[in-house]
């Protein structure tokens, strides 16, 4: 496995990315709340990366050689489920522990197009954030 040593513009598109993730999950913090599905949250982020960010959720299609695209634009994985939950129909409760994997692709320059993506995973629970 090669080491990528990162230059000063790929340290930069890597700071954007980290943004525009961090301001996804704070948009939706507040939102994750007893009675909505992971998939109303799935939808309020990819409308938020979409419409207001003008970027692309990395998760939706992704699909590496021989795997089904993921259809959603973030993950949810709630109480005991570890990583990478696919939004659905699962309605939060009052004590759920739910995490949200964000990823954002942002296209940083015009000249050399460039796409940049941040993982960043936030549990939360219902009554406040749990670290």
């Amino acid at each position: 496995m090669t080491i990528t040593i990162n230059n000063a513009e790929d340290i930069a598109a890597m700071r954007i990315a980290g943004r525009l993730a961090s301001e996804v999950l704070d948009y939706i913090t507040p939102l994750v709340v007893h009675g909505v599905t992971t998939e109303k949250l799935d939808q309020l982020c990819h409308d938020y990366i979409v419409d207001v960010q003008k970027a692309i959720p990395a998760p939706l299609n992704y699909a590496p050689d021989g795997h089904t695209p993921y259809p959603k634009s973030i993950c949810t994985s709630v109480n005991h489920q570890i990583c990478h939950g696919v939004p659905g129909d699962k309605v939060l409760k009052d004590g759920d522990i739910v995490n949200i994997d964000v990823t954002v692709i942002k296209m940083v320059t015009m000249v050399i197009p460039r796409a940049c993506s941040w993982w960043v995973k936030c549990p939360f629970k219902l009554k406040g954030c749990v670290s």
